[in-house]
């Protein structure tokens, strides 16, 4: 059984909306920690397009300070019990396996780890056991000290020995293949030419493990490395990436201003499923 988040050739790509209910996110920090304003936003971002709504209670920013667990509930659980009763699609963001429990039992039909099950033992068997959708992501060290100094030899290889892992461990405690989504983790541990090279290489991982493809690329500081933009102001840099990342076959884009980036999806789709025209030669 194929995921349902596979692109078909002609579709657009699906929008993932980001909704942080926590402080100190780098981009969206305090804005949505009332949980009427989540659930406002969450349902503001469902309207402009996103299939997909992701929760999150603990920043995993660079240098970000971990959360104590009763905190991180606190914040998440009420929004995503709100957002599943409202009929969203809720994917909770989160590496811990008693916020992974709880999430679930309100609503969260994916799990969004960006540790990809390593964080927590308990995560496994929780996951497993209650048969939802799961996106393995891939960082180098943990968020306070990830870009302390990330190095790679090759960072293509080095992502795909790491998902092989994953998926053969998950997959043996009985997550189903169809159920599993690939994030490579952008700005997780990575050099500013490691995140061009893997967005580059969508297509790789495609053809190596045959799953749909999440790319997190909004308003991250690679972008603002070629630019010099400040991260307020990095929605056309975030376009652009996304645009590339759609010809080279991403299937899930998770992002901040969903109007926006879906304007700039759709225009790629368009662009890169348009057949080649062929003329007759002049004799």
């Amino acid at each position: 059984m194929a995921s349902r988040w596979h692109r078909s050739p002609d579709a657009d790509v699906t929008m993932m909306g980001v909704l942080n209910c926590t402080p100190d996110s780098f981009s969206d920090g305090t804005q949505y920690l009332d949980s009427t304003a989540a659930l406002r936003h969450g349902l503001a971002m469902q309207q402009a397009g996103a299939s997909i709504i992701d929760v999150g209670g603990e920043s995993t920013r660079p240098g970000a300070t971990p959360v104590a667990e009763q905190h991180e509930l606190e914040r998440v659980i009420p929004v995503v019990k709100a957002l599943s009763q409202a009929g969203c699609i809720v994917s909770l963001d989160t590496m811990k396996a008693e916020v992974i429990s709880q999430g679930i039992a309100a609503g969260a039909s994916m799990i969004n780890d960006v540790s990809a099950l390593c964080f927590d033992p308990d995560s496994l068997s929780i996951v497993a056991g209650a048969q939802v959708e799961l996106c393995l992501m891939h960082m180098q060290g943990a968020p306070d000290t990830m870009q302390a100094n990330p190095h790679y030899h090759n960072v293509i290889d080095e992502v795909c020995s790491f998902f092989q892992q994953r998926l053969d461990i998950c997959m043996q405690a009985g997550i189903p293949e169809a159920s599993i989504i690939l994030d490579p983790g952008i700005g997780f541990g990575k050099r500013l030419q490691d995140n061009l090279t893997l967005i580059r290489n969508i297509d790789q991982f495609k053809q190596r493990f045959g799953m749909p493809i999440l790319l997190g690329v909004s308003r991250k500081s690679f972008l603002g490395l070629l630019t010099a933009a400040p991260v307020e102001d990095r929605e056309l840099e975030t376009a652009v990436a996304g645009a590339m990342a759609t010809a080279y076959g991403v299937d899930i884009l998770r992002v901040h201003d969903v109007t926006m980036q879906k304007r700039a999806t759709t225009v790629a789709s368009a662009i890169n499923n348009a057949k080649a025209l062929t003329t007759t030669p002049q004799r």
